[in-house]
């Protein structure tokens, strides 16, 4: 653990208007964290009360990524960058870390992990560089498994707080580097017929509820399995889907409105041929 001296950032750098941009950025967290001046709300905060933000945020970037925006993109990658910093000021508050501890950390890592960049070596394919750095994260695991005593394994260190469908398809990669995995993609579709006749049986039997989420979670499961195999990625594909469908039903809703009706006032067969139509429109 990298231990970094609480020290106030202002003892030992410039004065605010000589200060980079990071720099100013450090102290205002600092600021804001100030037992007795600081913001009530920033002050309160905790690495675990944090934590849902980062990952909103994180989302916040890639939406910006997908429409193509560069402005929400600057401004969203600040946002992301000022939840590294909120944690980095509260580990040194702790004596745990600080942002430079963190920055090095990180530089060490890629560093370690890129040799044929930064040391006298080469590998002759992608193919070849891909094996190295499993090789070198492979190993950075069993270290850490060793230090908390557990038996390690393959499926070390994927995070159990990622979205699902993702962790699902990390793990499926995961098992498939040691061989456990269907050869071919259309046994993956075999598998999904199957699940889909096994939620039916649950749905047509006197099955509970969490017999038919399990089925659900299985049939899930299997179709991340069927996109890995085909190099899709299934938050993106379903994040695609969300915007179709958010896209056309808007469409139901506008045409609705033009005729002075809302999706209330319509029956399932008008919205369905409305939705045809946006459907139409769209692909011509």
């Amino acid at each position: 653990m990298v231990t970094a001296k609480k020290q106030s950032a202002s003892e030992t750098t410039s004065p605010p208007e000589m200060e980079s941009p990071l720099d100013r950025l450090l102290h205002i967290m600092e600021r804001l964290r100030d037992p007795e001046t600081g913001c009530p709300w920033d002050k309160e905060q905790t690495f675990r009360t944090i934590a849902p933000y980062t990952i909103e945020e994180a989302y916040e970037v890639a939406d910006a990524i997908e429409e193509g925006d560069m402005v929400a993109l600057k401004e969203e990658l600040g946002d992301l960058l000022f939840q590294v910093v909120f944690y980095a000021e509260m580990g040194r508050e702790a004596g745990h870390f600080d942002f430079h501890a963190i920055a090095g950390a990180i530089a060490e890592k890629m560093t370690r992990r890129h040799p044929h960049v930064f040391e006298d070596m080469s590998y002759d394919t992608a193919e070849d560089r891909m094996e190295a750095w499993e090789k070198e994260k492979s190993a950075e695991r069993h270290a850490k498994s060793h230090h908390k005593g557990d038996t390690p394994s393959i499926l070390d260190d994927v995070p159990s707080a990622l979205p699902a469908l993702l962790r699902a398809e990390k793990l499926q990669k995961r098992a498939a580097r040691v061989g456990f995995d269907w050869p071919q993609a259309a046994q993956v579709l075999d598998k999904i017929e199957e699940e889909i006749a096994e939620l039916r049986a649950e749905m047509d039997g006197k099955s509970t509820p969490a017999r038919q989420e399990d089925e659900i979670g299985d049939l899930f499961f299997a179709l991340a399995n069927l996109a890995r195999h085909l190099k899709i990625d299934p938050e993106s594909a379903l994040r695609h889907t969300n915007a179709k469908f958010e896209r056309r039903f808007r469409h139901i809703e506008t045409w609705l409105a033009e005729d002075g009706r809302s999706p209330d006032d319509a029956s399932l067969e008008e919205m369905e041929a409305l939705w045809l139509q946006a459907k139409k429109e769209e692909r011509s």
